[in-house]
């Protein structure tokens, strides 16, 4: 898993040069998809390390009347809602040639 934490991505909205976007293959829909794959990607991995983290506070009781605020819980929270968000992640590896990606090769020597 990737550390995002010290991620050189934007956290505010930014305007990306197009050229440099579709430059690794030629096509800029085809890289948006792979830089939607890996934004998915990285919001899964971010999603299950922010569980991890949170379970270690977790206090199961079975009332469902209480419910305990615990300081560290949301400290956890906090930081991991600051850091950039995945899209912005992804495109920031894209730029930075991070992102390894390929193109299944089509045969068609064996088609009569």
């Amino acid at each position: 898993m990737k550390d995002y934490k010290n991620t050189s991505a934007p956290e505010s909205t930014v305007t990306f040069d197009k050229v440099k976007i579709e430059e690794p293959t030629q096509n800029i829909y085809k890289a948006i998809s792979i830089m939607s794959k890996r934004a998915a990607q990285v919001n899964e991995d971010l999603k299950s390390e922010l569980i991890d983290k949170l379970e270690e506070f977790a206090t199961f009781n079975d009332s469902l009347e209480e419910v305990f605020e615990n300081k560290e819980q949301i400290e956890v929270s906090r930081f991991y809602e600051r850091l950039p968000k995945p899209t912005s992640i992804a495109v920031q590896e894209w730029l930075d040639e991070e992102i390894y990606f390929r193109t299944p090769e089509t045969n068609n020597d064996n088609i009569e």
